[in-house]
């Protein structure tokens, strides 16, 4: 799992300097490979997902994420380039689960680095 998390990431990187789709694309996958991995969000909880065709199932809610909102999100994200200060600013439902996904996986440049959102490679 751990080899497979961290080709997805590559990937993402890699599509993230070509075209919109690629990374929509590239996106679904990463979270589908992800799901199950334990992610912290920016108030210190911890939470957990499934992915259930175009949505996000998050653990600690009732409500799912759907797939739209993470094209927002990501649509934010990539005008923005990657310079997210934090959930809110996702403008998209969900952002605060959606934040430390996008953290984890690259698609945020953020000096500020909370415990629990960039493990070390060797935890994923």
């Amino acid at each position: 799992m751990y080899r497979k998390r961290k080709q997805a990431v590559e990937q993402l990187q890699i599509c993230k300097r070509t075209s919109l789709e690629c990374v929509e694309k590239y996106l679904w996958n990463t979270i589908e490979i992800f799901s199950g991995y334990t992610f912290t969000t920016v108030k210190g909880l911890r939470f957990r997902y499934t992915v259930n065709g175009n949505e996000i199932q998050i653990n600690r809610k009732k409500k799912s994420i759907t797939r739209s909102s993470v094209k927002v999100a990501l649509k934010v994200t990539l005008e923005k380039n990657g310079n997210i200060s934090g959930p809110k600013k996702l403008e998209a439902f969900g952002s605060s689960y959606l934040y430390p996904m996008f953290l984890r996986f690259g698609l945020i440049n953020t000096e500020r680095k909370w415990k629990g959102y960039l493990p070390d490679m060797d935890n994923i």
